[in-house]
């Protein structure tokens, strides 16, 4: 899909069917990844079926459906972004691995390896990439260090697992706070326009008008 200006394409990668993107100032050109599965290959692919050139990984949040695959970077030679609050989970692989499987061996985890020295993402900082102005919204809740990334200019918000087509992120893993999870949706999401589009870590694209109106989980912050 694309925007007048903005190229975005998108793809749902691994078990969990995360939805993996890359952003674009022109077809062709520099990108951002945002969020990177533990499928390294159908990253790669996705990149070189538009002809991009990587030049950073932006990850919503450490869960290993979101952040296994950021060793794609190092084949790129890009730095991957994490908010600092999410270390715990990203760095540590195995444990999630075994919550999912139930058994982790080193290759799975060594495939799911996240790099000791990723760029930290903070609250209001505004990263300029691949020509993109990018705002990073610091989301707790799902996790917490869960981060929104938003393209004001031209209104598209990155939602990973804070905001989906009718649902929100649930809480009920390690870190997770239901009562964050709506602070931040109420004074960190729900703020912007209602024709912002919607792009979620997982289902089909939205709007924050949608989601204001019919989002089950929203109605309490009418």
């Amino acid at each position: 899909m694309d925007g007048p200006q903005l190229f975005l394409a998108g793809e749902p990668l691994w078990l969990a069917q995360t939805n993996c993107y890359v952003v674009a100032a022109e077809r062709g050109g520099m990108c951002v990844i945002v969020d990177a599965p533990p499928d390294i290959p159908s990253i790669e692919a996705l990149v070189r079926r538009h002809d991009l050139t990587p030049v950073a990984v932006l990850t919503t949040h450490g869960h290993i459906d979101h952040a296994g695959g950021a060793a794609v970077a190092r084949g790129f030679g890009i730095d991957v972004h994490l908010h600092p609050d999410d270390a715990f989970l990203a760095t540590d692989p195995g444990s999630q691995l075994r919550m999912l499987f139930g058994t982790a061996d080193r290759s799975m985890v060594e495939a799911c390896a996240f790099p000791d020295d990723y760029a930290v993402l903070e609250h209001g900082a505004t990263l300029q990439l691949a020509d993109l102005r990018i705002d990073v919204v610091h989301t707790p809740g799902h996790t917490p260090g869960h981060c929104c990334f938003v393209l004001e200019e031209d209104g598209v918000l990155f939602s990973g697992d804070q905001l989906f087509a009718g649902s929100i992120g649930r809480t009920d893993l390690p870190g997770g706070d239901f009562a964050a999870l709506m602070r931040s949706m109420a004074e960190r999401v729900l703020v912007y326009d209602d024709d912002m589009t919607v792009l979620p870590g997982h289902g089909p694209i939205t709007t924050i008008g949608q989601e204001r109106r019919t989002n089950p989980f929203l109605q309490q912050l009418a």
